[in-house]
């Protein structure tokens, strides 16, 4: 209904009913529901605070088990409804629980203090938690093997490190193996030795196999003929499941030590599912800063009797085995396809005719109190900076019946998350949409209106970088002849004039080539067409061509001895720029590392690690003019920061460990302040999205740092307007003269070839 989120429905082992999470009552609790949608929800939980996640239904159907958001796995009796705790994760939610075949137990990892996680057993009969995998290694993803012989379980094994190009260094991926632990003494290898030789049945067992085939082929026919007793044999089989019979048997004795690895080549795995032969897994690829995995998410099979993997689907979003392994339920983009387990032609599933009633001011109200909940689930500290939380949602949540569109909910979410005096606090989307806007054909360059002649003309072109596609500048491309200063006389050859906008003959043309008129005169006379392949922004363009003037600058008043490197964000924008322009600057004598206007990300401590080596020592090769450093890619000179008011989130964080690690001063204005980190748990009922702030920042000490402070420079300068107007950056100026004087009072160089040692006697 429009005045609930119902989510994370399962069904029943006999297909009769319908786990679900709901909060219809205010909290997030487990309901259960007849499959067919008669009469009412029943409240299997109570008492709760908190998200709760996904209820797996033991394969008995006699028992759920589900973990709420502090990681508190809990075991729910269906028909007494005890609650009963398994286990409490010490680092956020626990996820990846799964109940063994007959239900007797549940497996599932937890973490460990390395942040590894290790897999555990929770027997339902004895109520006992045991470990089944060490301290030292990475395993997670259980997955019981349906005969009940096995425990599958992913972990990083392949220790064979992706080597760098720029840097030697090494990056782990690849790294993860599929492994099988025998859960019983008496139980064989998975994948025993195999043999060529041939063997031969005698006669005796030839007559015997063929008597036992005719038998089950009268068999066949007798239930053939008799419907209702092959109907009958069939419930009562059915019966016979539903039951789950015996727990199996786990001699936990020396179990981490029966552990085979199946012979799936290492590679970036997740979502491992056991079905009867085999094992499914999900392989992704490599994952990027700024760009796409080559590798498209891919459905893996694996099967004991051919020892061989085989690709299911590909381009999938996530995938769900049928209760009985035999199908597979994939979502490929918006689609969603069933794959028989086996290998095989898929079918899609039609969603048409999936409509539901909706009701936008109960989804509003529901909303505003599930974000209230977030926040006081989530927030990163319990005391909600020691505001009356529940007071300040009574004073917002009359404002509800003043709301008439979803930007209206989203300006009252924000006004109430704002009272909380914290950064982060984001509220987004939902159910509305903005028209989309017309792609413009952008030339590179800046249009300029000359009065007199009542013509525009080019005052500026940028040049951009053109072996970069985010940098490509289509004016000065090969072959297209365009000058600063030239007179555009008409685009596509329609007529401009001054009276008109270039941009409105640029609209709906970016995706082809555009044909600019142009003359370094405002007549017709002696005109030239010049075509160009456009770009739809200029922001990259704009951006590079400031950081240009700033390197010259830099240059120029440091005769090339001192660097200088920018750096946007701290997300792909930003760790790209600081790879393209460290590893070129990395022999000057200083360098200045600029952050102003950075918008943070993740990444700041990439590049503080990089910064912070310290030559250790040097090398010399005989045909090598200059020396290697110990280690390699050290910068040997003089840093300095440059920050200002808009170095926010982790560009804040940046500049105060940039400090703290004793790379140089800070020189600008005070910082924005705010660091505390975000991440989202789920969409909301109409898809849109709240990120509450849940990761603090603190200092070694464990002191709370930065937030609603920010991070004061050692050096304050002011770009005063009347410098700015004027072309002057005093920040910049006052970085390059720190830079200098540290130069000149501790230079640092690497040291000239030594003489040739002599180990004669």
């Amino acid at each position: 209904s429009s005045s609930a989120h119902d989510k994370w429905a399962r069904w029943s082992p006999d297909g009769r009913r319908i786990a679900f999470v709901s909060d219809a009552r205010g909290e997030d609790e487990i309901y259960l529901a007849a499959q067919d949608g008669s009469g009412e929800p029943e409240q299997l939980t109570s008492g709760g605070r908190g998200m709760r996640y996904a209820a797996e239904w033991s394969p008995a159907g006699t028992h759920l088990a589900s973990s709420d958001k502090d990681g508190r796995l809990i075991v729910v009796d269906v028909e007494t409804r005890e609650v009963i705790e398994v286990a409490d994760e010490a680092r956020g939610p626990l996820r990846d629980y799964a109940w063994s075949p007959n239900g007797g137990h549940l497996a599932f990892s937890m973490t460990d203090p390395t942040d590894f996680r290790s897999i555990y057993v929770w027997s339902l009969a004895e109520r006992r938690l045991q470990r089944v995998t060490g301290e030292y290694f990475h395993e997670w993803n259980p997955a019981w093997d349906p005969d009940g012989e096995f425990l599958y379980y992913l972990s990083d094994r392949q220790f064979a490190p992706q080597l760098g190009s720029f840097e030697w260094n090494y990056l782990v991926d690849r790294e993860t193996g599929v492994y099988a632990l025998a859960l019983r003494t008496d139980v064989a290898h998975p994948l025993p030795p195999e043999s060529d030789e041939v063997e031969l049945a005698d006669d005796a067992e030839d007559a015997d196999d063929a008597e036992d085939a005719a038998d089950d082929e009268a068999d066949g026919a007798d239930d053939a003929e008799s419907g209702e007793a092959a109907e009958g044999e069939a419930g009562e089989d059915e019966a016979d499941a539903a039951d789950g019979g015996e727990p199996i048997a786990i001699d936990f004795d020396g179990l981490a030590g029966r552990v085979a690895r199946l012979p799936l080549p290492f590679d970036n795995y997740g979502g491992l599912s056991a079905v009867s032969g085999g094992v499914l897994v999900i392989r992704g690829g490599t994952s990027y800063y700024g760009r796409q995995s080559g590798v498209r998410p891919a459905l893996r099979r694996f099967t004991f009797e051919d020892r061989d993997t085989e690709t299911l689907a590909e381009g999938i979003g996530g995938y769900a085995v049928s209760r009985d392994g035999a199908h597979v339920l994939v979502r490929e983009g918006r689609d969603w396809k069933v794959y028989p387990a086996a290998g095989g032609d898929a079918r899609t599933v039609s969603t048409a005719g999936l409509m539901v009633d909706r009701e936008p001011r109960e989804e509003w109200a529901q909303i505003f109190d599930e974000v209230w909940r977030r926040f006081r689930d989530f927030f990163y500290v319990e005391n909600m900076h020691g505001y009356d939380w529940e007071a300040l949602r009574d004073r917002y949540r009359p404002l509800l019946a003043h709301v008439a569109h979803r930007s209206d909910l989203n300006y009252v979410l924000g006004e109430m998350v704002a009272e909380l005096n914290v950064s982060h606090a984001y509220i987004s989307g939902g159910d509305w949409e903005t028209p989309e806007r017309p792609e413009v054909a952008l030339p590179g360059a800046v249009f300029e209106l000359d009065r007199d002649a009542g013509r525009y003309r080019i005052s500026e072109i940028f040049t951009g970088h053109n072996e970069e596609p985010r940098y490509r500048a289509p004016l000065t491309e090969i072959g297209v002849d365009a000058r600063a200063g030239d007179y555009v006389l008409a685009i596509d050859g329609e007529d401009l004039d001054g009276a008109d906008n270039p941009y409105r003959l640029l609209r709906h043309r970016a995706d082809r080539p555009v044909s600019l008129t142009l003359n370094d005169a405002p007549t017709t006379e002696g005109a030239r067409e010049v075509v160009f392949n456009p770009v739809t922004e200029e922001r990259r363009l704009r951006y590079l061509t400031e950081v240009e003037a700033n390197r010259r600058k830099v240059s120029e008043m440091t005769d090339g001895r001192v660097g200088y490197l920018h750096v946007p964000d701290m997300g792909a924008d930003g760790i790209q720029e600081f790879i393209k322009w460290f590893y070129g600057q990395i022999r000057k004598e200083g360098l200045v590392i600029d952050v102003r206007g950075n918008g943070g990300g993740n990444v700041s401590q990439m590049l503080i690690e990089r910064l912070g080596r310290t030559v250790l020592g040097t090398s010399f090769a005989r045909t090598y003019d200059t020396p290697g450093t110990y280690p390699a890619n050290a910068f040997h000179g003089h840093l300095v920061c440059i920050l200002d008011e808009d170095s926010a989130s982790d560009g804040d964080i940046f500049p105060y460990r940039f400090r703290e690690a004793g790379l140089g001063p800070l020189i600008g204005k005070r910082s924005w302040g705010g660091v505390i980190g975000i991440t989202s748990h789920g969409p909301l009922l109409d898809g849109g999205g709240v990120n509450v702030p849940q990761f603090g920042t603190n200092a070694a000490d464990g002191s709370w740092v930065v937030e609603n402070v920010g991070v004061e420079p050692d050096i304050e300068v002011d770009n005063d307007p009347q410098s700015v107007i004027a072309g002057r950056d005093p920040q910049l100026e006052r970085a390059v003269e720190e830079v200098l004087r540290m130069i000149r009072e501790d230079p640092k160089s690497l040291p000239e070839r030594p003489a040739p040692p002599v180990k004669t006697p």
